[in-house]
C-alpha cells in the first residue's frame, strides 16, 4: 500500500506496513474473501485514533477505477471480479433477475427476467449454459417436471399429475391384457410397471429419473438415439403409437414375440419386397374364424413338405405322400375335365426344403459400477 502523500518511489510492498482488510464476515474456518488488486483505492482506518494498528476499512471506485454501477443501471446489485466471474441481482420491478457467470466456457445461470449486453428482453424463466460439458446428478433421484406449481407453493417433490398419468397408462395396459390373455396371446408385464410407480418412481424412493410434461416432450438427435434398461423397457400410448424408419426396422427377441389386436385388424403390406414367415424349428398355424385366401395374382402358388400334405374340406380329403395319393369322402366324387390322361408311369417331383441352423446367444456383460479412473 502506498499513501497519498509518499512521494517516494519505493520497490512495490514496501511503501508501507502490510495491513488487513476489514471484511464483513471472518472466521477460522469460514469467512468473506474478496482480494485488492494493485491501483485499487482504499481508505485506512487507525483503531481508535492509535497510528500503530491500521487496517484497510474498504475499497472506493475514482476517477482510474468508476463504478461498473451507475444512474442508468442503478437498481442492479453487483459484485463482479476482475476475471468477469459475476453475480448480478436486478431489482427493477417486473425486470427482475439474477445471473450467476463466469468467462471460462461463458457458463452462466440466468432467471428471471433474462437480458442480453444492451439490456434488451431475450427470454423469461432460467437458463442453465455452457460450451464446455454440463452434468445434472442427483443420487437420490430426479424429478424434471413441466407441470405447473402455482406462486411456488407445494412440496418439492409435487409429481400427482406424471403419477396419475402412469397409473392411466397402466389401467389401459392391464384391459388390453386381459382381453389378449383371454384370446389366448402372450401378455405383458404390467406388475413390474405398477411397481415400479408405487415403490420407486413416487416421492422418489430409489435413483431414479422420472420426467413429466402435461402437453408433450420431444427427444431428437441429429445422429443416434439410444433408449436402453437392464430389465424392463415399457412403452405406452393412450391413443397411437407410431414408428418409422426409412431404411430398416429390426425387432430381435429371445424369447417370444406377441402381437394381439382387439379390434381393426392387423395388416402387413410389402409393396416392391417379399415377405418371409419363417418357424425354423418348429410348427406354424394360420388360423380364421371365416375365409381364409391364399392368391397370387401373377404366379403359381406352391403348397410343399418332403412328408405328408393333407387337405380337408367338411370331411372329405385329400392326402398326398411318398407312399401315395389318397382320396376320401363320404359324399360323391366328381371330376369335371375336358381330357383326363393317365400316362402309366410313375412320377416324382423333387421337394427342396431350406436348412434352419439352431442359434444361440452368448452374452459379455459390459456394466461396472467402477468409476473410468479406476
Amino acid at each position: 500500500m502506498k499513501l497519498d502523500f509518499d512521494r517516494n518511489s519505493p520497490e512495490q510492498g514496501y511503501a508501507y506496513l502490510w495491513l488487513r482488510l476489514a471484511k464483513p464476515y471472518a472466521g477460522d474456518t469460514y469467512g468473506f474473501h474478496s482480494p485488492l488488486i494493485e491501483g485499487t483505492e482504499v481508505a485506512v482506518v487507525f483503531d481508535g485514533g492509535d497510528p500503530d494498528p491500521p487496517y484497510i476499512a474498504y475499497a472506493l471506485h475514482d476517477s482510474e477505477h468508476p463504478d461498473h454501477v451507475t444512474s442508468d443501471n442503478h437498481t442492479r446489485n453487483v459484485w463482479r471480479t476482475p476475471a468477469n466471474n459475476k453475480l448480478r441481482m436486478e431489482d427493477k420491478r417486473q425486470e427482475e433477475h439474477i445471473k450467476l457467470a463466469t468467462e471460462y466456457g461463458k457458463t452462466q445461470l440466468n432467471m428471471g427476467h433474462l437480458v442480453n449486453g444492451q439490456r434488451e428482453k431475450r427470454g423469461a424463466g432460467f437458463e442453465l449454459r455452457t460450451d464446455e460439458h454440463g452434468a445434472v446428478r442427483a443420487a437420490k433421484g430426479l424429478f424434471l417436471t413441466a407441470d405447473a406449481q402455482a406462486k411456488a407453493q407445494g412440496p418439492v417433490l409435487e409429481m400427482a399429475p406424471a403419477v396419475n398419468q402412469i397409473n392411466q397408462a397402466n389401467s389401459q395396459m392391464q384391459a388390453l391384457n386381459s382381453a389378449a390373455e383371454a384370446a389366448g396371446a402372450l401378455v405383458s408385464d404390467i406388475s413390474t410397471q405398477v411397481n415400479l410407480v408405487r415403490d420407486r418412481l413416487k416421492d422418489l424412493q430409489s435413483a431414479v429419473l422420472l420426467a413429466s410434461a402435461p402437453q408433450g416432450v420431444a427427444f431428437t438427435s441429429g445422429e443416434h438415439l439410444q433408449l436402453s434398461s437392464a430389465r424392463n423397457t415399457m412403452i405406452n400410448a393412450g391413443q397411437h403409437l407410431d414408428i418409422g424408419a426409412m431404411k430398416n426396422l429390426s425387432v430381435s427377441v429371445e424369447k417370444a414375440l406377441g402381437m394381439f389386436v382387439h379390434k381393426g385388424g392387423a395388416k402387413v403390406v410389402a409393396n416392391q419386397g417379399d415377405i418371409e414367415i419363417l418357424a425354423q424349428h418348429n410348427t406354424m398355424a394360420l388360423f380364421s374364424e371365416k375365409q381364409l385366401t391364399v392368391t397370387s395374382s401373377e404366379d403359381e402358388i406352391i403348397i410343399s413338405t418332403p412328408e405328408t400334405l393333407t387337405l380337408n374340406g367338411g370331411g372329405s380329403y385329400l392326402r398326398l405322400s411318398k407312399n401315395g395319393i389318397e382320396h376320401g369322402s363320404s359324399g360323391d366324387f366328381i371330376m369335371k375335365t375336358s381330357n383326363y390322361l393317365v400316362p402309366g408311369t410313375g412320377a416324382n417331383l423333387p421337394n427342396e426344403t431350406p436348412n434352419f441352423s439352431l442359434t444361440d446367444i452368448t452374452q459379455e456383460s459390459k456394466i461396472s459400477s467402477k468409476s473410468f479412473n479406476d
